[in-house]
């Protein structure tokens, strides 16, 4: 284009949501291109046309950049096009142009209009609908939160800052769970404390509830808990090293059974087999009883708690029997169909000395795995020494995917349970390496503008969050699930601060990006692997 020229490189755009960026002709060039091609057809006269007409815009441009202006509103480069065209009598064209100038500006008022994003549910426009799978939207409560969700979404667009609603609605970028945050300063996922909970009670509700003296109440404190925990925040949770975590209340169902045993059996061998036999059967009803409350609730934001549970390394008999139950009962299924079930997603987990190999302790139980996998996809398998090396500890992802770095608090110690992500904001890759034109330069200043944009966003999101209130989420704040007991004038920023609570930065089609400088099938391109991988390693750099 004409335009790379020196006279246009300190030259500045202003965009609509205030942001400054620099002039890049390529976008007048394929905005034209795109109004022509619509007109005449894809060929080579559409093409030619098009560059030409763009040549013409950017010379009208550098009069005016040559007579002392350096910056344009985005407005500005928009009226030149329409004004070049109409006095070149390229009347289709021109309404075409005008025609899609009018569109996007109707989308984004309309997209922050609380009656047009109703008016689309009511008219159950596909995309609102049936935006998530894991909700039905043709039951009462799914249609409520839906109602709910289009409505925090246009408020939501009005709150953030101009820039990232911008961005969010181009698709540059995209602001995760648009539908609950801004709109309310809530939380994504976790990693519930359920162990502190179940140790020292809880309020929930109208009931101050004790610590549990059997599996049975316990397994039925976590489906309470969980469906509590899900209706206050967005995201998935989980409960990390479930096996070992309601083995002690395994336990007291064993010395009540032994206890039993001894007033009406004589030897001591058959007491503790008695013993055993009941906790057995004890353990197993409570943990299929969880299956199904689980896979029974519905939360306020309409559809099943999106729960993890995670077991594996637990060695003791109890914590071995309840590894077993958690398995056996996925494998038989839910019902009298014997239904695959969906959640809890399972995820097991791998270590040497524990189940890896044939002459480990848990081994038998790692092959249960293998074989519930086989039958119902889960359990998801993960490797307790990479987890370790890639994170710095040990942990389940909270919900489905997110893992949480190592962090130790003010005494040194490993925490885990009680944790939480405050959200997502993904970066569009391929949209950069589309506009840059293969252009290795033009890709990294793209890339740097929408980094500078997906960090405001988060920070946007940080920010929100830490104007909840305690009371506002007391399950989470105040009883326990985030693992502090905050009094109701406490900021909630104490369960975030120092790196407790993270945020994440996403990205999307690493491998397209590839595709655009490369071409196809460039996975053994050396020089292609390392720019994937140097993109990888600069949004590293930049979250560090």
């Amino acid at each position: 284009m004409q335009a790379e020229s020196s006279l246009f490189k300190n030259v500045k755009v202003s965009k609509r949501d205030g942001r400054e960026v620099l002039f890049d002709a390529e976008r007048i060039y394929r905005a034209l291109q795109k109004a022509y091609i619509s007109v005449y057809g894809e060929n080579e006269g559409s093409i030619s046309k098009a560059f030409e007409v763009s040549n013409l815009v950017i010379e009208n441009l550098k009069k005016k950049i040559n007579n002392g202006q350096d910056k344009f509103a985005i407005e500005e480069i928009q009226d030149e096009v329409e004004a070049t065209l109409g006095n070149l009598k390229e009347d289709e064209v021109y309404c075409h142009y005008k025609n899609w100038r009018e569109k996007r500006k109707k989308e984004r008022e309309s997209a922050k209009s609380i009656d047009e994003t109703i008016n689309r549910l009511i008219s159950k426009e596909a995309t609102t609908v049936n935006e998530n799978a894991n909700k039905d939207s043709g039951v009462f409560a799914t249609r409520r939160d839906l109602t709910a969700g289009v409505t925090g979404k246009a408020i939501g667009l009005q709150m953030l800052p101009e820039h990232v609603s911008n961005a969010h609605q181009k698709g540059e970028i995209h602001f995760h769970d648009l539908d609950y945050s801004p709109y309310e300063p809530m939380t994504n996922c976790c990693l519930i404390d359920f162990k502190g909970m179940l140790k020292e009670g809880f309020l929930m509700g109208n009931a101050n509830i004790e610590s549990p003296k059997s599996i049975q109440t316990a397994a039925a404190q976590m489906a309470q808990i969980i469906a509590n925990v899900a209706s206050n925040q967005y995201g998935g949770c989980s409960a990390d090293r479930i096996d070992e975590l309601l083995a002690p209340y395994a336990k007291k169902n064993y010395e009540k059974h032994l206890k039993d045993a001894e007033k009406w059996i004589e030897d001591s061998d058959k007491q503790e087999q008695y013993a055993r036999e009941k906790t057995r059967k004890d353990i197993y009803d409570a943990m299929q009883s969880l299956e199904y409350e689980v896979n029974t609730l519905f939360t306020s934001n309409g559809q099943t708690p999106f729960v993890t549970f995670g077991f594996g390394l637990g060695r003791t008999d109890l914590e071995r029997e309840i590894q077993k139950a958690i398995l056996k009962i996925r494998i038989k299924g839910l019902g009298a169909s014997h239904r695959t079930a969906i959640f809890p997603k399972l995820v097991f987990t791998l270590k040497r000395g524990v189940n890896l190999y044939s002459e480990d302790p848990n081994y038998d139980i790692k092959q249960l795995a293998l074989e519930c996998a086989t039958k119902r996809m889960y359990p998801d398998v993960l490797s307790y020494d990479k987890i370790i090396e890639l994170t710095g500890s040990f942990k389940v992802p909270m919900g489905c995917r997110s893992f949480l770095q190592g962090w130790k608090d003010e005494n040194g110690e490993e925490v885990n349970s009680g944790r939480m992500n405050l959200g997502v904001v993904t970066l569009n890759l391929p949209r950069i390496a589309i506009e840059s034109g293969g252009n290795f330069e033009k890709f990294w200043r793209i890339f740097d503008e929408r980094a500078k944009i997906v960090k405001d966003a988060l920070v946007f999101r940080v920010n929100r969050t830490k104007e909840a209130l305690p009371t506002n989420a007391p399950i989470l704040y105040q009883y326990g699930a985030f693992g502090k007991r905050l009094s109701p004038e406490d900021s909630v920023d104490e369960a975030f601060k120092n790196r407790r609570a993270t945020v994440s930065f996403g990205y999307i089609g690493l491998y397209e990006v590839g595709t655009v400088f490369y071409g196809g099938s460039w996975e053994n391109n050396p020089e292609a692997k390392e720019f994937t991988i140097s993109i990888v390693r600069k949004m590293k750099e930049l979250c560090e």
